[in-house]
């Protein structure tokens, strides 16, 4: 019973911070250049290239937020399977054409230097590869490698909220240095999904082959 209500628990979460990210996103609404993050930002927002990848990626990636999480209802999977190949083929386009490449360029300009800006390419790249690895699993009817990939996929989507959780832990129970508080998150915070994923995936997935 208890792992029925922690899944109710893990929905209202994900479901609170997703509002959260909603917020932030929202900051940018009408389109401003010296609101919120931009305001650190003034030295590179100027370049053309960077103020697109900017935009695009924070106008797209909470999208993925909610198609992405359609992709891992049960309710949905079973039911409506329709909803569950549409919402996944929006989430993989939205990622691959727009939030990916994005997020890729945003990379090189991270705040603090070199060891966060090599984490970001790190997510960045690992992000697209895992996606586009569900759907060339997905279209090669391999079900097992497209779910296995979907999760590692989704996994890194959601270091836009364990990202901030973590700087938000380090500085409320460390009290670090503002740039050292965001360089740990800026691997934590990916890094620890991951590795969450592939707990989930090694118990889930060895059920199947015993």
């Amino acid at each position: 019973m208890w792992i029925k209500y922690s899944k109710y628990l893990l929905w209202i979460g994900y479901i609170y911070f997703s509002y959260l990210l909603l917020l932030i996103t929202l900051q940018y609404i009408p389109y401003h250049t010296d609101v919120a993050f931009l305001r650190i930002k003034q030295e590179v927002i100027v370049l053309n290239h960077y103020k697109i990848a900017f935009f695009t990626h924070v106008y797209t990636s909470i999208f993925l937020m909610f198609f992405g999480a359609l992709q891992f209802s049960n309710y949905i999977q079973k039911k409506h399977m329709k909803l569950h190949r549409i919402s996944g083929r929006v989430y993989v386009g939205i990622l691959l054409l727009f939030s990916g490449p994005s997020g890729l360029v945003m990379s090189y300009y991270a705040n603090g230097g070199m060891f966060a800006q090599v984490s970001f390419l790190l997510l960045s790249t690992f992000w697209i590869l895992f996606t586009f690895l569900s759907l060339y699993f997905i279209l090669k009817k391999e079900i097992i490698q497209h779910q296995k990939f979907a999760i590692r996929s989704f996994a890194l989507t959601l270091s836009a909220i364990s990202l901030r959780l973590f700087k938000y832990l380090l500085v409320f129970f460390f009290e670090p240095l503002p740039m050292d508080a965001y360089r740990i998150a800026a691997w934590s915070g990916w890094t620890f999904n991951l590795l969450v994923a592939e707990l989930i995936i090694y118990y889930k997935f060895s059920r199947i082959s015993k």
